[in-house]
């Protein structure tokens, strides 16, 4: 069974906004057994919608669309799909009441523009949509399934969730597929390759091994299809337990999770506290970490100093050492690190000061010189990274390198 997303919205296709809502259905459609073909993003544009969904329903069994549903003029998919089904139109009473519904919950006025998102072409089948006023539309033709919703994440999330997905699993026998995720670090994902090389030319026709590099860590993502579920648990995590063996020191953990969660995971086990101490990254290693659930059993939190006086009088760094080294120093993050343990009575600590750029830097210390330091209470470890003149990227790669630095000192110390 083969599915299409298509996205709609000159907003996807300009950069105004990152299109989140396909990586989430696709995901849900492989939970099921589905396959996803294609994901295509299309402009507002009558004949550019038509073109699109008339590709699709040569590749694909099912044809998932979002965007283009609102009151506005430039939202037009609802006419579009009318005009590619040849189909007229009528007024929906309960996507009608729903509209109704909403506005006097927030006490606004029924315009003329909220009344017309009732009219829908009149061979769909509506579901209605409970969190918002763009109604969804189901329709079917030549054994294929073509279903519109909003853009909004949220309100597709509960459509999908609620709607379509059940919708697809009783319509449609579908294959089982199962997925084993190994998060590896500290080894390049060619030199992965060779390490595992005979595993993988080993597997059989229906388990297939993908390679998901990310600064400085590999994903292994085993994906098995088949009609017997538990048969290929257990047949991928024979291979699982193999490539395990045999790369076992570059590996974090098997499950499928970033590379923050698994050391909160381990130090949560371990009963272990972590603080940071943050300058160019400016927080982002403590946003990583606060973004998981349960974080706060073992991150206590942590400072971002710019300014040598933050350094100074938060974290005890000495006004002699940022004097004679800089802020970017071996010494200065060494010092960052143990003065985070020392004032945050944690038992680790991440400390990073560098030029994240695209301007700071000087001969000796060019854009994008990182120092790192990572800290327990018995060992500080520091390392010079020399990164790119891409500020962002700086940042990313520096989080992405002192989480690997402390794993590494919790694997030596723990």
């Amino acid at each position: 069974m083969l599915a299409e997303i298509i996205t709609i919205g000159d907003e996807i296709l300009i950069g105004q906004i990152v299109d989140t809502n396909s990586a989430w259905m696709a995901k849900q459609l492989n939970l099921i057994g589905v396959s996803v073909k294609q994901i295509t993003s299309v402009s507002d544009e009558e004949q550019h919608i038509l073109e699109a969904l008339a590709q699709a329903e040569k590749r694909a069994d099912i044809i998932l669309i979002t965007g283009g549903l609102g009151p506005t003029k430039d939202d037009i998919t609802k006419k579009t799909l009318a005009k590619y089904f040849n189909m007229g139109f009528r007024n929906d009473a309960g996507t009608l009441e729903m509209v109704r519904q909403i506005f006097e919950k927030y006490k606004r006025p029924l315009l003329d523009v909220n009344i017309q998102q009732a009219d829908v072409p009149d061979g769909c089948e509506v579901i209605v949509n409970r969190n918002g006023t763009a109604p969804c539309m189901w329709f079917e033709q030549n054994n294929r399934i073509f279903v519109s919703m909003p853009g909004v994440p949220y309100e597709m999330m509960y459509l999908m969730d609620d709607e379509i997905l059940p919708r697809i699993t009783s319509r449609f026998k579908l294959p089982a597929i199962v997925h084993k995720t190994i998060l590896t670090a500290n080894i390049g994902e060619s030199f992965l390759a060779k390490e595992i090389e005979e595993i993988e030319d080993s597997l059989p026709q229906h388990i297939k091994l993908a390679y998901l590099p990310k600064l400085g860590q590999v994903r292994l993502r085993l994906s098995a299809k088949g009609d017997n579920e538990a048969e290929l648990k257990a047949e991928v995590e024979v291979y699982a337990k193999q490539i395990i063996a045999k790369v076992n020191q570059f590996v974090v953990i098997d499950e499928d999770i970033a590379l923050e969660k698994a050391i909160i995971n381990i130090m949560k086990e371990k009963g272990l506290t972590l603080s940071t101490a943050e300058s160019c990254t400016g927080g982002y290693i403590a946003h990583l970490i606060t973004q998981h659930p349960g974080c706060s059993s073992v991150y206590w939190g942590g400072a971002v100093a710019y300014a040598y006086e933050l350094k100074e009088s938060i974290l005890g760094v000495k006004e002699n050492t940022l004097t004679t080294f800089g802020a970017v120093s071996e010494e200065t993050v060494t010092e960052m690190a143990e003065g985070a343990i020392k004032h945050f009575k944690t038992d680790y600590a991440i400390a990073v000061s560098g030029i994240a750029g695209p301007d700071g830097g000087t001969e000796d210390k060019p854009v994008g010189t990182v120092w790192i330091a990572i800290s327990s209470r018995h060992k500080t470890v520091a390392k010079v990274f020399n990164f790119s003149n891409k500020r962002i990227q700086n940042i990313e790669r520096s989080a992405a390198s002192a989480l690997t630095m402390l794993l590494n000192l919790l694997k030596e110390t723990v």
